[in-house]
């Protein structure tokens, strides 16, 4: 996931951009409102990590341009300040999740994951490349009316890479969306499923295949090109 960073303390935004980054995620830090609008308009982001307190512009003005600029953007706002007024008026701004400083990176980690099974729920049923249609509700994949066999492992994979297709997905990002953690984990256990999968893709004779981006990670296209 690609994220935007926004506090104008420089050590918490790299503490953050570490620990985010340490999950898979591609992380933007930024450490005023402005600036941040201005990445954003440039190159869009899935999700913000906002602080409230921040210089020129608060989080919860950042926060409402951000939802206008892309309203499928997901916003965690950041805040020291306890009080019920400020929780209802970041959520009224746009926010979609709200943390209290002190916090663990941790719990902002199972927040993220959090917002992101929610963003799923919005996801269409079923997705089409090319010949082959995923079926999100049921849980399998299809070649006109045969069923691709897939192991439910298998097909969480593909169900990852389907959501993002033709988007390099990283190592990382799957373990921590099949497996729920990218940490404690032998991260070659990806390789190994994705490798079932392509088999299983490929004796199919399914016109979609997934693509290795040497270092990072996976893409699945859906056609016989690059």
């Amino acid at each position: 996931m690609r994220i935007l960073v926004v506090d104008d303390e420089h050590e918490m935004t790299e503490l953050l951009a570490r620990g985010l980054a340490s999950d898979g995620h591609e992380v933007v830090e930024s450490h005023d409102g402005i600036d941040a609008i201005g990445l954003a308009t440039d190159t869009g982001f899935e999700l913000a990590v906002v602080d409230v307190m921040l210089p020129g512009m608060s989080g919860f003005e950042l926060s409402r341009r951000l939802k206008e600029l892309d309203p499928t953007i997901a916003i965690i706002l950041l805040t020291a300040r306890h009080a019920v007024d400020d929780r209802v008026r970041g959520l009224d701004a746009g926010a979609d999740d709200y943390m209290v400083k002190p916090f663990d990176l941790a719990e902002l980690s199972a927040r993220i994951r959090a917002v992101r099974r929610r963003d799923a729920l919005h996801a269409p049923a079923r997705i089409l490349l090319g010949d082959v249609t995923v079926d999100l509700a049921r849980h399998r994949a299809r070649l006109g009316d045969r069923e691709i066999p897939l192991s439910r492992t298998e097909f969480d994979v593909l169900r990852v890479l389907a959501l993002r297709v033709e988007d390099t997905v990283t190592r990382a990002e799957i373990l921590a969306e099949v497996w729920e953690t990218s940490g404690h984990i032998d991260p070659n256990i990806v390789d190994q499923y994705v490798s079932y999968l392509r088999r299983k893709l490929e004796q199919s004779g399914a016109g979609v295949r997934i693509v290795t981006t040497r270092g990072v990670g996976f893409r699945l296209v859906a056609s016989q090109g690059l």
